[in-house]
């Protein structure tokens, strides 16, 4: 029997923290971390660009979970462990690689180690897919974003500090540690026995086909680019602007990350009681209204709670749609076809962050916003599609 209700959140939410963790660093600090080696912010986002293919190919990863149980020990627990040890290895090897000079060995570390987490990312999905009551799918969505954000607050600020010092080394060795903590109760949990709707079957991949599971994907793909394209340049734009150094950056990344642990956490809980189509219109507002905002910011001390509103409003995105892809999933084939859709919108980081980068050069930060923002309105015409035989949703 597979552990409480209490133990498995607790489980999913660290996992997500040590996912956060590394996560904050690529898209709000790397390209800092870049452009103090020398490189340009064209550079960052290829570099971006290059680090998160393995998310595009979780598909893969998936498919192996479902269908493989590793030496007997289970379909999701054994390539966990893999993934976070692989993440791990990689973050304390990157400080001996130089950017500046090696840079094509660093984006290999780091698809190398993208690698790692996108493995624990898909069988962790995979083990809340099968474990999670259809009533509670908001609710551990919210806690796994949540989860992923409060790395922000906890250890962005912190990475900003030890940054500006000088030593970028503590910053790869610390986040290496924080990879570790979810270790302890993954090497204990329990799978639950499969049931005969959960075996896999090839069958299960004809859904992938039907017209409001590709509508979904394609709002995966858009809401992720908008969302991650604007995060990369705030406090790229903050800087350029205002001259930010990276102990505030850190700040601004942390407060960032506490919009997005209260936009995951009441997002989850408020898409379980609206129904997704609701939920997903919400989100797509307060995404316009959140990112126009962050054009406007003619202060260090205005950008504060914009930043927050921009968390929030990512957290609860982000929430919404990783809820709704959990209520299409065919439980045949659970890992492999959440994985399909979240490589949709890890497309879209990869493609986010890149434009990001490309437009800030060519057009400015306040502009990148705007256009950004303005891409929301794409979105709508998804939505008759993907809800049109779910209107209860």
């Amino acid at each position: 029997m597979f552990q409480n209700r209490t133990f498995r959140y607790t489980m999913f939410g660290l996992l997500y923290f040590a996912q956060g963790s590394i996560l904050s660093y690529f898209t709000a600090l790397n390209a800092l971390y870049l452009l103090s080696r020398g490189r340009t912010m064209s550079d960052a986002g290829i570099f971006a660009g290059i680090a998160l293919l393995p998310f595009v190919l979780k598909i893969f990863l998936g498919m192996l979970s479902d269908k493989v149980n590793l030496l007997g020990r289970g379909h999701r627990k054994p390539y966990i462990i893999i993934g976070v040890l692989t993440q791990a290895t990689c973050l304390f090897i990157a400080p001996f690689i130089d950017p500046g000079t090696q840079l094509e060995l660093f984006a290999l570390l780091a698809f190398i180690l993208m690698t790692g987490m996108a493995l624990y990312d898909t069988c962790t999905d995979g083990l809340a897919l099968d474990t999670t009551p259809v009533e509670d799918e908001g609710t551990v969505q919210g806690i796994m974003v949540g989860g992923r954000a409060l790395a922000v607050v906890v250890t962005s600020a912190a990475i900003g500090f030890v940054a500006q010092m000088g030593s970028w080394t503590l910053v790869f060795w610390g986040l290496g540690v924080i990879t570790l903590l979810p270790l302890a109760m993954v090497v204990f949990v329990r799978e639950p026995q499969r049931r005969p709707e959960q075996s896999f079957q090839w069958a299960g991949f004809r859904a992938l086909g039907r017209r409001h599971v590709l509508a979904l994907a394609l709002l995966g793909a858009l809401y992720s680019l908008i969302i991650n394209g604007a995060n990369e340049i705030v406090n790229p734009f903050l800087e350029h602007e205002y001259g930010i150094d990276l102990i505030a950056a850190g700040f601004y990344t942390s407060v960032w990350g506490a919009g997005v642990v209260v936009g995951g956490l009441t997002g989850g809980r408020l898409t379980d009681r609206i129904g997704h189509r609701r939920a997903i219109l919400g989100a797509i507002v307060v995404s316009i209204v959140a990112i126009t905002a962050l054009s406007l910011i003619v202060s260090p001390l205005l950008a504060w709670p914009l930043v927050f509103v921009f968390g929030l409003a990512f957290g609860y995105y982000e929430t919404a749609y990783f809820a709704t892809s959990m209520e299409f999933t065919d439980p045949r084939i659970a890992a492999s076809m959440f994985a399909v859709l979240m490589a949709c919108a890890n497309i879209g980081v990869g493609l986010g962050l890149f434009a990001g980068g490309m437009m800030a050069d060519a057009i400015g930060y306040r502009w990148t916003f705007v256009v950004i923002a303005a891409l929301n309105v794409l979105a709508l015409p998804l939505l008759p599609v993907i809800f049109r035989r779910r209107s209860a949703s």
